[in-house]
């Protein structure tokens, strides 16, 4: 039976959220932290952990409504880029490098632990489960975004896997969006679990806008067709097939809906 070698994936997949601009798609579903925020009931000066932050969408969204914000995200130049978006702003917040699976932080150091499409890439998921626990105090809050098996970033990751098949044994980050496996995830740690199904719509001037787009900023689709190379046509040309099949714009615009999960726990 293969081990897996967790650390190597780890080192790997610094390298590709580092790649792209992350940033230039972040900034299209900054929504997802706000309804967030909302969700959790973000309140004025409640300490707020916002992990693997990116460049700050929901770490900005918390400190709208007056939180004391801190984001976390292992790659350093979103960590710049969500300090240089605070101050642009003129909001407060401290961003430091930081593992969601080995948060910088003492034990309930925070009122409220968010997390919008991050903490579910880690490839230890138990592990960032519990270190979301673990800073969160007792009573306090985890929100999470994390998107469905089933929504068409699920699928898109799905696509991805049978043209670049991920190491064996690797569980993939959208079981983070299966209510049932959230639930055993977090399992006594939490005395309560809300989860509610929501739709973010993807807008784009047209599929090959968005293939364009994604290509050129969004890491793994970079890296995914860096890695293929010359046998890239056949993945490009399905990725095109699933965002027109999902598309519900009728003006030869894109307008597709994916499927996230919203998940709201109190710390037990």
């Amino acid at each position: 039976m293969t081990t897996l070698d967790l650390g190597s994936i780890k080192e790997r997949q610094q390298v590709t959220w580092a790649s792209g601009d992350f940033h230039a798609v972040a900034v299209t579903i900054t929504l997802v932290g706000e309804l967030l925020c909302e969700a959790v009931d973000v309140g004025a000066d409640e300490r707020v952990l916002d992990v693997a932050c990116g460049s700050g969408n929901t770490a900005l969204a918390a400190a709208r409504r007056f939180a004391i914000v801190t984001g976390a995200d292992y790659v350093p130049a979103l960590v710049t880029r969500a300090r240089d978006r605070f101050a642009i702003e003129g909001l407060q917040g401290t961003f430091v490098e930081g593992d969601a699976e080995q948060l910088p932080f003492e034990d309930a150091s925070f009122d409220v632990v968010l997390s919008t499409f991050g903490a579910m890439f880690a490839p230890d998921h138990e592990r960032a489960a519990a270190e979301l626990v673990r800073v969160c105090r007792p009573g306090g809050r985890i929100g999470m975004a994390n998107w469905t098996p089933e929504g068409t970033i699920g699928e898109l990751f799905r696509i991805t896997s049978r043209h670049l098949p991920p190491p064996d044994g690797l569980r993939p980050p959208t079981e983070w969006g299966s209510e049932e496996r959230v639930g055993k995830l977090f399992a006594d740690s939490v005395s309560d679990l809300r989860t509610t199904k929501r739709d973010f719509v993807f807008r784009y001037r047209s599929p090959e806008h968005w293939l364009e787009y994604w290509r050129a900023y969004y890491g793994p689709t970079l890296k995914a067709f860096e890695a293929l190379g010359d046998d890239s046509q056949a993945y490009a040309t399905e990725l095109l097939d699933m965002w027109q099949r999902r598309n519900r714009a009728t003006d030869g615009t894109l307008a597709v809906p994916s499927e996230y999960l919203e998940v709201v726990a109190t710390r037990a």
